[in-house]
């Protein structure tokens, strides 16, 4: 019998070969591409968790980073990290390797074994090592750095620290905040705990609680930009992010990276705990299911405190004396806090303060914690007990039922408002007959101090010429880039507070109104501050964007000159009025003589001209010749030319009258009523 062998064609087995190979290299490069990294852990129990330090994982899942219960006078530092190296940079990238897109989110929380002295926080990390820090004693550090390390570049460490004690020497905000962390602990980017619920309205959050909130961090390697969101564990993922910043994150990254969450504890015994956490490369992360979560009542952090036995009779007799004494505290507490609250304010319940919280956070309203008088109240340092959060307090004085109603309900309108340079009206309070304003606090206070109180440093140019474009950048959002066209009402420097980096702050919003962009405003009544009222406003009593112009012109005169508007020991009348000193100057060609002689020559001379002329062109007193707001915040971008000032029709007393009406005769007929709440609060400044 014949056997035959068939011999295969071999460019069909190189064929198979080629086939073979390209699948296993696709089969190697997809094990090994970065988007595959995702994980969820709702609990730690079977997770993939490498630890350090005094970290340790519960039997039902609970991550503990720290323990107050464990060596509770002992510094503490724990460490825990997914322990699988991951790949953040892409390769392929044009223009060198950039950074992947991630998402993660997490349930932590901190409990401090003494709530009235909180401790440290917790920080999520992306670092190249998974070693704490040798020599890492102070807490501040959070268990990432030391003193001879931090803020070095070589550190390429990412971090997103939930911070609970304010340093000095990284420049924190306050000892409640989020903060975005580069090397160090100097934040790049930072807030005050808190989010904005689903109607968009501000929450504050006390990390120190000791309740369990989710975060969620979210970087877009494609448009480089990072986010980072907050809220109570209860609550689903706000819209709108806490903290949103442009950042290029591939500097930074170091292949391959480490991720993970890192804490200390200092001297205040704390502890810092992770129930869940998910995370996705290259796409959104995975919800975490909260019902599956290990619960913080599960472990003991606060050591128990030995119950002393006593003999019954005597336990008797102290529950009833304590029962009577209660009673008689509670009374009196109810009449020492009460507060007046109507049907409709129900309405506004989340721009309600608690008068018993703000009592406490101004330690009574005592004369120490005083900031300043205003026209219509007074104004009160304060911390709100629940979030440390410093806030200004104002009390003023109330009486009318009906226009308290349509007050609050503009307040509240009002307070909605974000922009840089608009101090947060924070919400209010009512008793008895005070009517109670919280607004965030700014440490420089009002503007008016600098300029016009020789005690107080003087500002330089440079200081009062960001002030001048801060405050005309809060008018154009309030006239053109809100919902509706708000009118403040009340523009003078006691009411632009500065910031700790003094940054303007336009604030006191008592006198403002809003109205539908596209209608007439409805208010009839004069307000506002004599010598920043345009003079349209004695005949028609109607404010509008114009009348903020107007005031706003007068501003930028009261900030160049350090002169207040009106003069009342001015040597001739000329003098009287700021605007008319200043057209004085300009007619005869000496505009620079105004110049504040507290900054000497130590200013720009293009920058001066051009705000003591934009000054001028914004008190005219034909409304129509007034610029926007739009223009003006152009003019001092120089993005547009100033008008030539000639074409005013001023003369030589300096205002542009309206039907021949003056000055003098403006002061003689505008009659102002009787100051009402809904019309003049806060028409002083702070």
């Amino acid at each position: 019998m014949e056997v035959h062998f068939r011999i295969p064609n071999p460019d069909a087995m190189f064929s198979v070969l080629k086939l073979t190979v390209f699948l296993l290299f696709m089969r190697i490069n997809e094990a090994a591409s970065p988007g595959v990294v995702d994980f969820t852990y709702n609990g730690f129990s079977d997770a993939d968790m490498g630890l350090n330090g005094i970290a340790e994982i519960t039997s039902n899942g609970l991550l503990i980073l720290t323990d107050a219960s464990k060596r509770p006078n002992i510094e503490q530092r724990g460490r825990a990290f997914y322990v699988s190296p991951i790949n953040f940079l892409d390769p392929s990238s044009s223009g060198g390797a950039a950074a992947l897109s991630f998402s993660t989110t997490f349930v932590f929380a901190i409990i401090p074994k003494k709530p009235e002295l909180g401790g440290h926080g917790i920080a999520f990390f992306i670092s190249p090592t998974t070693a704490l820090p040798s020599r890492n004693l102070p807490g501040q550090y959070l268990g990432l750095f030391n003193a001879s390390n931090i803020g070095n570049g070589s550190n390429h460490l990412f971090a997103v620290a939930f911070e609970t004690e304010q340093s000095i020497e990284f420049n924190d905000i306050n000892d409640n905040h989020v903060g975005i962390d580069i090397n160090g602990l100097q934040s790049v980017e930072s807030a005050s705990a808190s989010y904005f619920d689903k109607n968009g309205r501000y929450k504050n959050l006390s990390l120190i609680s000791g309740d369990s909130m989710q975060a969620w961090v979210n970087y877009d390697g494609v448009h480089k930009q990072l986010n980072v969101t907050i809220a109570p564990i209860n609550v689903s993922k706000p819209a709108v992010p806490l903290l949103s910043m442009s950042l290029d994150l591939s500097p930074l990254m170091k292949d391959p990276m480490f991720i993970g969450f890192s804490s200390s504890t200092g001297s205040l015994p704390t502890s810092h705990c992770v129930s869940g956490w998910s995370f996705k490369l290259h796409g959104r992360a995975n919800e975490l299911n909260l019902t599956q979560l290990p619960t913080l009542s599960n472990h003991q952090f606060k050591q128990k405190t030995p119950i002393l036995i006593i003999v019954l009779p005597v336990i008797a007799a102290v529950l009833v004396l304590a029962t009577i004494f209660g009673i008689l505290i509670m009374v009196k507490r109810k009449r020492k806090y009460a507060q007046v609250l109507e049907e409709w304010e129900h309405d506004y319940g989340t721009h309600r303060f608690n008068y018993k919280d703000l009592y406490v956070a101004t330690k009574g309203f005592k004369n120490k914690e005083l900031l300043g008088i205003g026209g219509f109240g007074k104004v009160y340092k304060g911390v709100l007990p629940n979030s440390n959060i410093e806030v200004a307090v104002k009390k003023i004085s109330h009486n009318s039922r009906q226009g308290m109603k349509e007050f609050v309900a503009e307040i509240v309108t009002i307070g909605q408002l974000r922009h840089r340079n608009l101090a947060t009206l924070l919400g209010y309070c009512r008793r008895k007959g005070e009517l109670l304003l919280v607004y965030e606090c700014m440490p420089n206070g009002s503007l008016d101090k600098f300029l016009f109180d020789p005690s107080m440093p003087v500002l330089n140019w440079s200081q009062r010429f960001r002030i001048i474009r801060g405050v005309a950048s809060a008018l154009f959002y309030l006239h053109e880039g809100w919902d509706q066209v708000v009118v403040h009402r009340d523009v003078k420097s006691s009411n632009v507070l500065l910031d700790g980096e003094f940054n303007a702050r336009l604030g006191d919003f008592g006198l403002a109104r809003s109205y539908n962009h596209g209608t007439d405003p409805q208010t009839t009544h004069v307000a506002g501050t004599l010598g920043y009222l345009a003079p349209e406003l004695s005949r028609t009593g109607k404010a509008n964007p114009n009348t903020d112009v107007f005031a706003f012109g007068t501003f930028m005169l009261e900030v160049a000159c350090g002169r207040k508007p009106i003069n009342p020991r001015a040597s001739t009348d000329q003098d009287l009025v700021l605007v008319d000193w200043v057209f004085s100057c300009w007619s005869r060609g000496a505009i620079l003589d105004t110049v504040d002689p507290k900054l000497g020559i130590n200013y720009v001379e293009k920058e001066m001209e051009l705000v003591l002329k934009l000054g001028l062109l914004c008190s005219n007193w034909v409304p129509t010749g007034r610029p926007p707001m739009r223009h003006v915040l152009q003019y001092l971008e120089e993005e547009l030319p100033l008008p030539d000032l000639s074409s005013l029709s001023l003369n030589a007393n300096g205002g542009t009258f309206v039907d021949g009406q003056g000055f003098d005769d403006l002061v003689t007929r505008l009659t102002v009523p009787s100051p009402s709440v809904s019309e003049w609060i806060l028409s002083g400044g702070r």
